[in-house]
This record gives structure tokens, sequence and C-alpha cells, in this order.
């Protein structure tokens, strides 16, 4: 197997190298190809944005004294439809493309409708779309700083579990489809290290709003401005089952995601309001 590693904290994001690690651990590599292609700078919550006026400008760079990768001065998307389209084939030969592409791990949960400003769920989709399967991962934060290779290992057990009988036809997980794995917190702060492993559930998408916040300023050439001053993870409800409600209960959540943004339930409506010929 060959796997895309990307991200949307950046290259030398510490979750990209736990993850990297945990999935490409020499007594038990989960394939033969780990590669990093990730942006050069965060991009968190810029979701889905592709760049089309501007170079997407690559670099070599070393994210610790054993690894290197490549980095796109651009966004999550921008990363993985490059990798795809160019310099997966140039590095491994035309025509060729990733088995599976991983994305994360995230500084931060990506669930409710965190999952639609994530760049690093971007990411996954993107790949999904293109016809490589795909699993996001994101962490959520505690008090303490996060211990990103504990919950890479968590992550990791998760994806063996996800590709038991591996990919392709008959896998649950195939062409253009997307997984999103959210882990609880994970730092000495909140949860000590003797702990339990926490249990996975399969859990929708929460659908309620964020309590949005923004704190008025003013800058000292008198110009008003507004700086966003939300937790990020306060909604206006959270309904039982959802990945909200099971990660605030230190439940691993896996959601099945789809990039196609259709309303089935709509079309039968409004097709009665524009009848064909009409």
């Amino acid at each position: 197997m060959r796997i895309l590693l990307t991200n949307d904290d950046g290259i030398h994001a510490p979750g990209l190298e736990a993850l990297y690690k945990a999935l490409a651990a020499p007594e038990r590599p989960l394939g033969e190809v780990v590669w990093p292609v990730a942006p050069l700078t965060v991009q968190s919550a810029t979701s889905h944005g592709v760049t089309f006026h501007t170079p997407l400008m690559v670099s070599e760079e070393r994210i610790n004294p054993s690894l290197t990768g490549l980095a796109v001065d651009g966004r999550p998307a921008d990363c993985v439809k490059l990798a795809i389209c160019s310099l997966w084939p140039e590095r491994f030969g035309r025509g060729s493309r990733p088995d599976l592409v991983i994305s994360g791990m995230n500084a931060g949960a990506n669930v409710g409708i965190n999952t639609i400003y994530s760049g690093t769920v971007a990411a996954a989709l993107e790949a999904a779309f293109l016809g490589v399967p795909s699993i996001a991962v994101s962490l959520h934060l505690g008090k303490g700083p996060p211990d990103f290779a504990r919950a890479a290992a968590w992550a990791r057990r998760v994806i063996d579990r996800i590709l038991d009988g591996g990919l392709g036809k008959g896998s649950p997980l195939s062409p253009h489809q997307c997984l999103s794995i959210n882990l609880p917190v994970c730092d000495s702060v909140t949860e000590p290290r003797s702990a339990a492993e926490p249990e996975v559930r399969v859990c929708p998408m929460n659908t309620h709003g964020l309590v949005d916040a923004y704190e008025r300023r003013v800058s000292p050439g008198g110009d008003v401005y507004y700086w966003a001053a939300g937790s990020g993870l306060d909604f206006r409800g959270a309904d039982p089952g959802t990945d909200v409600a099971e990660i605030l209960r230190r439940h691993i959540t896996v959601t099945p995601l789809v990039y196609d943004l259709t309303d089935r339930a709509g079309m039968e409506r409004w097709s009665r309001r524009f009848p064909a010929g009409g």
C-alpha cells in the first residue's frame, strides 16, 4: 500500500510527524510508502479553497533528521490535487497514484460544523473526489500539551480496523469514500496515561451551529476591527449520538463523509416547480 500523507497544520506540524511514525513504524509499517506532501504554512479553517491565480511553489522540507516531505505553498486541497495529478506520478511513475490519502493529525477536533470549515477534512474529501479513498484524522485538544504520539497510536489502531481486508473491490473504503476520525483529548493534564483507551463510535455529524463571538477592537489609527473570540467547540446544541456528543464522552468517532452537496430530498419538490419542458 502506498499512502499520501497531508494535513492543514503545515509540513512541520507535530501531528503530521506523529502520524507518520505510527503509519511507517519499522516493526509494522502500514504500507511500503508513506509520503508527506503538506502545506508550507498553517492553513487551518481554509476549508476547500484552491489556488488558481498564483503559482504553487514546491520545496523539499526536512521534518526530522530522517524524514523529508514536500511543502506546497498553498492550501490543503491544493496539496492533494497537485500531488495526485503531478507530484506523485513524477516521483513514482507516469500513471501512478497513491492507494490511500490520510490527512492529519490535526491539532483540534473537526466535529460538527467544523467538518465543513476544516482544511484537514477538505484534503481528504478532495482525494475521494479524485477517486482515491481517504481518511481524515483530528485530535480534540484539552488543557495540556497534546500527546500526539499516543493519539497517533490510537489512530493507527482505528485505521487498521478500517483497512481490515484491504482496499479495492469489496472493501468498505473504496474509491470516492472518505472517513473522518476524531480522537478525544489526549494529554497528561486532562487524561492520565493510565486512562483506558477510548472506544470507537460510528456516528453522524452534529448539525447545530456554533456560538460565535467576536471582540471589537480599535487600532492605533482609529480603525475598528473584530477578532474571533469563540472557542470553536461551543455548539448551540449537541444531539445524542452525534460526533460532538460522542467525542465529549471521550469516544473516538468515525464519520463517513460525502462531497455531493445535493439535497436529494428536495429534488422532487423543486422538479415539480420547474417541470421538464416547462
